[in-house]
């Protein structure tokens, strides 16, 4: 490991990252929007991983996770991040509208608004993965209130990052995120609406096992062809989980259906196209045209010309 920070964090978030199989690659000061100190992390399943198969972590510098109330979820965060790094590319995600996105260059922990809000912002970039290198991307805004953050354990990457990325996703679902060559920061509200106090956990997507079977077509489809040229894809990920309102065990079980189907090659957690998948292409690519569409405004062609009473 190559570091210029030795800290009590180093030491303590080392030892987390063994226990989920990671190795830590670097450790170095870093500094956050506001200029505060912080702890920044690259960490790989192996020291010689190529830098897409790589886990950027950036901490407050002061954060201590080692705390009955915070390091089961840091310990669940990496093992999470552990599996999600086997895949071809850990930074892709589908939405269930049928949007391949990247998510990264977050610069994480969040920062107060700016604006004088009561919020709290983390800024981060979505690229669409169409296998086409497109240019078309958004850079996000991704605003917490301060009502919701009493609900997070702590405002650090590890306790947010899974709820941002799927607010996100949503946001896209609903059409209220455009992609573009270039553009201004776009915002993706984060509120209390997306937590179930009686519950107590997180609801972005309310589905059925129609729509969770299309999901991990779409998946399968985009992360391991498009992306992967054909390599496996946990196909049971947590985070896909909450977007979808229901468990990684349920994914797994409609995993295996599909694999039943001809339609999936299932190892485990992980999971590949197969040729009768394959074969439904333009129906995959046909819906992420859509979802595109449903991003872009919208006018009221009277008003375009200039007939209007406003």
């Amino acid at each position: 490991m190559s570091t210029n920070l030795e800290t009590a964090l180093t030491a303590t978030l080392g030892k987390a990252a063994r226990e989920a199989g990671l190795a830590i690659l670097s450790a170095e000061a870093g500094t956050d929007f506001n200029n505060h100190p912080t702890a920044k992390f690259k960490l790989a399943l192996s020291p010689d991983a190529p830098p897409a198969k790589t886990l950027q972590l950036e901490l407050s510098d002061a954060f201590d996770f080692h705390k009955p109330e915070l390091l089961p979820e840091m310990t669940s965060h990496l093992r999470e991040a552990a599996k999600r790094l086997r895949n071809p590319r850990p930074d892709a995600y589908v939405t269930v509208a049928g949007l391949p996105v990247s998510l990264n260059q977050f610069a994480w922990p969040f920062h107060g608004s700016t604006s004088g809000a009561d919020t709290y912002i983390v800024h981060g970039v979505a690229h669409l993965e169409d296998g086409t290198n497109s240019p078309l991307h958004v850079k996000i805004a991704a605003s917490m209130t301060v009502t919701f953050a009493e609900i997070v354990p702590a405002a650090e990457q590890p306790y947010a990052e899974t709820f941002i990325y799927n607010a996100i996703r949503k946001t896209f679902d609903q059409g209220q995120l455009e992609l573009l060559k270039s553009g201004n920061r776009q915002p993706v509200p984060v509120t209390t609406r997306y937590y179930s106090r009686w519950q107590k956990k997180f609801i972005f997507t309310d589905t059925d096992d129609a729509s969770r079977l299309e999901f991990l077509e779409l998946k399968a489809y985009w992360l391991s062809h498009v992306m992967g040229n054909d390599q496996p894809v946990w196909i049971a990920d947590p985070r896909d989980a909450q977007y979808l309102n229901t468990t990684a065990e349920e994914l797994k079980l409609i995993a295996v259906d599909l694999s039943k189907r001809g339609l999936l090659t299932l190892t485990d957690d992980y999971a590949s196209p197969t040729s009768a998948l394959l074969a439904r292409a333009e129906e995959y690519n046909a819906k992420m045209h859509a979802a595109l569409d449903i991003t872009k405004p919208t006018f009221n062609e009277e008003m375009r010309a200039g007939h209007t009473n406003m």
